[in-house]
């Protein structure tokens, strides 16, 4: 395990599954937990557009999904019901599996971006996932509040005469960022399970906000190190395992 060919990877998953369910919990309070699948699949596509154009895929996954964060809350305001999500989920799935289709090496990291590629996750791919990981907690601490109140008491910022939409928006590239980043290692389902399986199970079960949080934090690192530990010992690929694991313990707790 402490060998260098385990042992980047490890702390590389590791730190998405502290990051993941924490951003899922606030995604399930705003109902948005499709807009994370939707992300992942904008990263995977924008990773392959970059790959044929020749251009680091993983500068391309993460500049999609920012674009789609940021762009976010100009096609809800006009596609209700969550459309908007589905609408790029469908466009960027499509446009990823057509790419696949027709380019050899979009072929081959397509099935790695959708399978997950964590155990080729490397010094930069970690450095890479730390900062990231780093700026998303501080990020989701400083909008914690305004994120509960904006949701909970939807006049606070109207009758303060405060605009709620840059606290909206900067969640929303958070979001997209951290999902861009996931899907790079850990595949599309399996930035999703983690994102979405937690915090559902928590939400189910916790009596308070800061509950919910721990909740789902501690579900998530353990589906994540129980997945490592049985991804290796069956020589398996790992995002199939964790999306498995944590629907078993979902099945056990729901």
């Amino acid at each position: 395990m402490w060998n260098e060919l385990f042992l980047l990877p490890f702390l590389t998953g590791l730190a998405l599954a502290i990051v993941l369910p924490l951003l899922g919990a606030y995604l399930r309070l705003r109902d948005e937990w499709l807009a994370a699948l939707s992300y992942a699949h904008i990263a995977a596509a924008g990773a392959l557009l970059a790959l044929v154009s020749s251009l680091p895929p993983a500068a391309g996954g993460i500049g999609t999904a920012l674009a789609a964060g940021a762009g976010k809350r100009f096609f809800a305001a006009r596609l209700s019901g969550g459309a908007s999500y589905a609408l790029l989920l469908l466009g960027s799935w499509s446009v990823a599996v057509l790419l696949a289709a027709n380019h050899p090496l979009a072929e081959r990291l397509g099935h790695a971006l959708f399978d997950g590629q964590l155990y080729f996750a490397d010094g930069a791919t970690l450095a890479l996932v730390a900062i990231g990981g780093a700026i998303s907690l501080l990020a989701l601490r400083a909008l914690s509040r305004s994120l509960l109140l904006a949701h909970l008491y939807p006049d606070f910022f109207r009758i303060r005469g405060l605009r709620a939409w840059p606290i909206q928006l900067g969640f929303d590239v958070l979001a997209a960022l951290c999902l861009a980043l996931a899907t790079m290692s850990l595949g599309v389902m399996g930035a999703f399970a983690l994102v979405f399986i937690p915090p559902w199970l928590a939400f189910r079960r916790a009596a308070s906000w800061r509950g919910g949080l721990w909740r789902a934090l501690v579900i998530g690192l353990a589906a994540y190190l129980g997945a490592f530990g049985v991804a290796l010992w069956l020589d398996q690929p790992f995002g199939p395992i964790l999306a498995l694991l944590l629907v078993g313990i979902g099945l056990i707790i729901a």
